[in-house]
């Protein structure tokens, strides 16, 4: 279904964008990138195998997440809870222990003396992953990306918007690694956060925006100016919470004078329910962009092919 016009009444256009599934994708499976850790670091090729690491880590994570959601966010909040890179090691240990061990829970408790999901790994293992996972050796882009932010950035600079301002940002469920990913993909990201001047600065996490403000500050263009996740706003997609939170973070970036009213606000995504329907029930215009067939839906009156057909449509004189 080809996209509508974008309805432009606004000096300044918040554009945001879903992160895993949207603008990237794993280079290899992850149970594959998983196995492939696991054996340099000498555990056996014939018991750590992908299709067991894809069982097991599918049962860890379902479980984390009901077990503690949004990374633990709430317990983090009481001191009860380490957040994003304890959530991560527990289901790294979990998914290594029901692969190697099976559903045998008599030999997973009988190996650790408690419930089996904490086996002893090689040192470094679990720290390679995380690392893997937070940049280029674990993510690709889509083909459409690395374009479609070469487009947007002389878009924020040319004379002939339709904009007087652009504001590009993700928002994701995830955790606050998303940042890393999209630098070490090549982008230019901004250090604009989930409400970067309350409490989500005080969350235990994996960013270290002190370290990186130097950088950021000698940036006049950026690609990303703003980086919402779940776990520092709050709320998990469909909520409309990360929504606002957007939009407040993003009215700090635009011109004093904006106004509500001023600020276009489009959201892009591969899921209907957690980004088109989100979206469109938080008061903003969006678009599904399906990855696969799979996601294709009839339901939604916006739609994408790629990335290259919003930009045609930003573009397009009014």
């Amino acid at each position: 279904m080809s996209p509508a016009h974008l309805t432009r009444h606004s000096r300044t256009l918040l554009l945001t964008l879903d992160a895993f599934g949207t603008l990237f994708h794993p280079c290899h499976p992850v149970p594959n990138q998983y196995a492939a850790v696991a054996r340099a670091f000498g555990l056996p090729r014939a018991v750590i195998t992908p299709d067991r690491l894809k069982a097991a880590f599918k049962e860890v994570f379902k479980a984390q997440a009901r077990k503690y959601p949004n990374y633990g966010r709430s317990d983090v909040l009481l001191g009860q809870y380490g957040g994003p890179r304890q959530w991560w090691e527990e289901v790294i240990q979990g998914s290594f222990a029901r692969a190697i061990l099976g559903n045998n829970e008599e030999a997973r408790s009988t190996q650790t003396g408690q419930t089996g999901e904490h086996i002893i790994l090689p040192p470094g293992l679990i720290d390679s992953l995380l690392d893997q996972f937070a940049g280029s050796k674990g993510y690709a882009f889509y083909n459409d990306v690395a374009p479609f932010f070469r487009r947007m950035r002389e878009l924020k600079t040319s004379e002939k918007s339709p904009f007087e301002h652009i504001i590009i940002g993700v928002i994701s469920n995830s955790d606050d690694r998303v940042p890393a990913v999209l630098k070490s993909l090549g982008l230019q990201v901004g250090n604009m956060r989930a409400d970067q001047d309350r409490c989500s600065m005080e969350l235990p996490g994996f960013e270290d925006l002190q370290g990186a403000q130097a950088t950021a500050d000698g940036q006049h263009t950026l690609d990303v100016d703003l980086v919402i996740t779940s776990y520092e706003a709050g709320a998990e997609k469909p909520d409309r919470l990360i929504f606002d939170v957007a939009k407040r973070q993003a009215q700090l970036l635009a011109t004093p004078s904006n106004s509500d009213a001023d600020i276009l606000c489009v959201h892009v995504g591969d899921d209907y329910v957690k980004d088109y329907c989100a979206a469109r029930d938080a008061g903003w215009e969006s678009y599904l962009l399906p990855r696969d067939a799979s996601q294709k839906n009839p339901n939604a009156e916006t739609s994408l092919d790629s990335l290259a057909e919003l930009v045609d449509q930003l573009e397009r004189p009014t």
